[in-house]
């Protein structure tokens, strides 16, 4: 059989020879009893549960056709490729793929998916959250309010509200289109910055496409949801956060590298700007960080993605798959070889 979609698609309904590449905690919090059952109806699962290492499974291995994956599973290389001769996917039960598969997998032919989409389900809601607490600037208010104890708003804050501001959003990820979505249900004007969104997809998003100079200098609150690759590394520039609208407020749940941390520092110690950071760069960030103790920013230890009972999502994203795979059908949420090199 060759190991490539196809013989996936036409094969009968059946239980898959899969091996569980994650640790036995790792698997515990990502398949409820209900959903390893779900789970086992479809795998049959090699070497009796989760393993940390392909070497201590060479036998299972060798007769694997579905990887199912995991927070720390081992780099799956040519040479682990090589030891398993009927692979036919890798179902990844979490975000990015990038960190441990080698695009390799595609000259194979193997198919590849990831539960990317349910993770950014709920960073699309921290993210909404935060931008609606931004146009409140609650975030100044709580302090303000922790040390008067006066019932009114902070004297000299930008202006408080939600309605008609400008929304800017670098990038239409996954997350970005969630947030767009959502966005909807507000009385907001988007501006949208993607180098592979055009004006009719953008119009389409609920969005009007510009360049980031525009967006910046335009916008109210800028949220960031571009993935972090060598040419979005410092994609903020100082230039950029400059541009700016005094009282205007960065949004991060992104990546941390998207940001000149330098020039981030400078505007938001000079009470110019606010900041809402879920990641940061350095992550974490040194204990003597000005960001920890201004007002005007608010930090949180890189919680926007699946969290707690959010994880049991991704659970079911990867079961869903190999659902569909025992049913001979495609995956879902396959990674195309072409956009390997620029999701996050």
């Amino acid at each position: 059989m060759p190991n490539d979609q196809a013989a996936l698609a036409g094969a009968r309904p059946r239980r898959l020879r899969t091996l569980v590449a994650m640790s036995e905690p790792t698997r515990a919090e990502l398949f409820s009893s209900a959903l390893s059952e779900r789970l086992e109806r479809v795998a049959d699962i090699a070497a009796g549960g989760a393993i940390g290492s392909f070497a201590a499974a060479a036998d299972e291995l060798a007769e694997a056709e579905v990887l199912l994956t995991g927070w720390g599973c081992p780099p799956i290389t040519a040479e682990v490729l090589d030891a398993a001769p009927n692979l036919l996917a890798v179902v990844h039960a979490a975000g990015t793929v990038k960190t441990f598969v080698d695009p390799v997998v595609f000259e194979r032919g193997i198919a590849v998916s990831s539960a990317a989409a349910a993770n950014a389900v709920p960073v699309a809601e921290f993210a909404l959250a935060a931008i609606v607490f931004a146009g409140k600037r609650a975030f100044r208010h709580r302090d303000w309010y922790r040390t008067s104890h006066v019932k009114r708003p902070l004297p000299g804050a930008p202006v408080i509200g939600n309605y008609g501001t400008t929304i800017g959003l670098v990038g239409a990820s996954r997350t970005g289109r969630l947030v767009l979505e959502r966005l909807r249900g507000l009385d907001v004007d988007v501006l949208l910055s993607d180098p592979y969104v055009d004006e009719v997809d953008a119009a389409r998003l609920g969005a009007r496409l510009c360049d980031l100079k525009t967006l910046f200098a335009q916008s109210d609150v800028v949220s960031l949801h571009a993935p972090l690759l060598p040419e979005t590394e410092r994609l903020v520039t100082a230039e950029l956060l400059a541009a700016m609208p005094d009282g205007a407020v960065l949004i991060n749940t992104a990546r941390g590298g998207l940001v000149d941390q330098v020039a981030l520092e400078r505007e938001c110690e000079s009470g110019r700007i606010d900041a809402v950071l879920d990641v940061t760069d350095p992550e974490p960030l040194p204990a003597d960080s000005p960001l920890f103790r201004l007002a005007n920013v608010f930090v949180t230890p890189h919680l926007a993605g699946a969290m707690g009972n959010e994880v049991r999502r991704l659970g079911e994203a990867a079961v869903a798959e190999l659902e569909r795979l025992a049913a001979g059908q495609s995956m879902v949420h396959a990674i195309r070889a072409e956009d390997f090199g620029r999701i996050a």
